[in-house]
């Protein structure tokens, strides 16, 4: 298929900066009002694709059809607790248990007291301090350059390599234990949001997207246990504990494996024939007790639900001719667009993802291109939200 064929219209309003939320309107004893918002992510909108049927779903109907209405008129979008309708007794998630690092540092060049991103990809050596980083503005930052993180000078690096035209190797300086010098070093990073999240702008063309200290916890699934991320499984964002819990109390099973997600999936796609596109790799580590957990469902005929497009891309490596889940520690590139035939889960929760990204073209491969693509059309005019912390996608098998 083409680059083109996955391309739609989405309005800057529509890309979600924050986790959704709702307003919690109070009232005290003295009759006043305080009205403020709490975190729900667990209620964001959901959209249901029906692979079979292709029917799709945005909105609750009652018994006869017709679309439900709030008092204020507006229709009642599904929400992903409505998640509980399709999934129960002895049905498992597949969740990504990666543990995001604060991977976006600020640093000054030495003498010109430039400012430079650096963001974190890889340790290449603990004992050397040794790490794979993008630097930003690359224009400025040479071999041999020093740059420095705080103000006392207590962390420095030095350029020792270029890897690629943004990619650089830093030996960092700091005379401590491996422990101490990882403290230190996430001290001073920010969450690694996306770049259209924190520079997305306004209709004056200003950024409207400030850095929060909420940020860490907001970009961090609570399963999240294995360090190595350098940005978020985007679906996993909407399960808060709450949602964990509810898993628990119908019967619906988590098995957790682990997919270090990498910046390749933002790499925008520069080739129109997709057969010639190159991901990027990424480690993932799958378990034999989470093989054990999904293979065991399948025997029984149970539902398999693949959380995130990561979770799709690490199973389908991995699962055999037989239709099962193998154990395996190593690394993939593989890259999913339509036509594919998926041998593991028969079904998938995923975010709502930016035009041509490699997330909705898998997407288009579980669900089926047309209504796929159709579904996207249909929430985005509904006013649905789109990004890491957007509305969300459930295709199943019926």
């Amino acid at each position: 298929m083409k680059l083109s064929q996955f391309d739609y219209e989405l309005p800057a309003d529509q890309v979600a900066l924050y986790p959704h939320s709702i307003e919690h309107t109070v009232k005290n004893a003295n009759g006043e009002t305080n009205t403020f918002r709490l975190k729900r992510p667990d209620e964001c909108r959901m959209v249901i694709v029906h692979k079979k049927s292709k029917k799709i779903s945005l909105h609750k109907t009652g018994p006869k059809g017709k679309i439900l209405k709030d008092e204020n008129g507006n229709r009642i979008p599904y929400t992903l607790l409505d998640f509980f309708d399709y999934f129960g007794e002895g049905d498992t998630v597949i969740l990504n248990d990666t543990k995001v690092i604060p991977a976006r540092l600020y640093g000054t060049k030495e003498k010109t007291d430039a400012v430079i991103e650096v963001f974190l990809l890889r340790e290449l050596n603990q004992e050397m301090r040794l790490w794979d980083v993008l630097v930003e503005p690359a224009r400025k930052i040479r071999i041999g350059n020093k740059l420095f993180f705080d103000e006392l000078g207590g962390l420095v690096a030095e350029v020792i390599d270029n890897t690629t035209s943004r990619g650089r190797t830093l030996r960092f300086l700091y005379d401590c234990t491996h422990e101490e010098f990882k403290q230190e070093l996430y001290s001073l990073g920010q969450a690694p949001l996306p770049h259209y999240v924190i520079d997305h702008v306004n209709a004056k063309g200003e950024k409207d997207r400030p850095v929060t200290e909420d940020d860490l916890d907001d970009f961090q699934c609570v399963f999240a246990k294995n360090e190595g991320a350098v940005t978020a499984p985007a679906t996993g964002l909407h399960f808060t504990r709450q949602m964990m819990k509810r898993l628990e109390i119908h019967g619906v099973n988590t098995a957790y494996i682990t997919v270090h997600n990498g910046l390749g999936n933002f790499a925008p796609i520069e080739v129109e024939d997709l057969s010639k596109h190159k991901m990027d790799s990424e480690e993932i580590h799958i378990s034999q007790e989470a093989c054990d957990l999904v293979n065991e469902t399948k025997r029984a005929g149970h539902r398999v639900c693949a959380v995130g497009a990561g979770v799709m891309k690490a199973t389908e490596t991995t699962v055999g001719t037989d239709g099962f889940l193998k154990p395996y520690d190593g690394w993939t590139n593989k890259f999913i667009f339509p036509p594919y035939e998926f041998g593991l889960a028969d079904c998938a929760l995923v975010n709502l993802y930016h035009p041509m990204s490699t997330m909705v073209m898998s997407t288009c491969a579980f669900g089926g291109y047309e209504i796929v693509m159709e579904a996207y059309r249909q929430a985005i005019k509904a006013g649905f939200k789109v990004g890491c912390f957007g509305d969300v996608m459930l295709i199943v098998n019926d």
